[in-house]
């Protein structure tokens, strides 16, 4: 399991020492994550991608949710209508409640992409006057020595706290 690491530091140089320094301690730069408001000043660091940057995973995690509960109550509406009770069979609970989950996902993933990642919403003054945002998945054995050592080293940065769990598979 892993956690995730907010780490805001003054400047671009000290950024790419501090990547430089998870890189040696063997953190694999797809774990490393860099916003800045110039991304331009970015180069050679591994910038945050849609998935850092917008609510995607928790819009999708909430339309899975929140579409597979409008399918079962779909599903159970159509199994009592005498109406409709013909064409209902014995799985169409599970297939209402499937169909659901799958376009509450998709509907809730196309506007959350679009959505700015409400944990980032915090830091956003911070960035804009010139601060970068270092964030780093760390196995969660590792948290208190990558967060010893970037303060440590970097004590014009600072820690801004551990997110409990990310997601398996950004």
């Amino acid at each position: 399991m892993r956690r995730r690491l907010y780490f805001l530091l003054p400047d671009i140089s000290s950024t790419k020492k501090a990547v430089d320094e998870l890189l040696i301690a063997r953190i694999s730069d797809k774990h490393i994550h860099v916003i800045a408001d110039d991304e331009s000043q970015l180069t050679n660091l591994p910038k945050a991608t849609l998935l850092q940057k917008s609510d995607l995973i928790r819009g999708m995690e909430l339309g899975l949710v929140f579409g597979g509960l409008t399918g079962i109550i779909a599903g159970i509406i159509f199994s009592i209508i005498p109406e409709t009770a013909l064409l209902a069979t014995q799985g169409m609970v599970l297939v209402s409640t499937i169909a659901g989950a799958l376009i509450g996902t998709w509907a809730a993933g196309m506007i959350a992409i679009n959505a700015r990642n409400s944990r980032l919403a915090s830091f956003e003054n911070e960035i804009k006057e010139g601060s970068i945002l270092l964030i780093v998945d760390i196995p969660k054995a590792r948290v208190d020595e990558t967060r010893n050592m970037l303060e440590s080293h970097y004590p014009d940065g600072r820690s801004e706290g551990i997110e409990p769990t990310i997601p398996a598979f950004p």
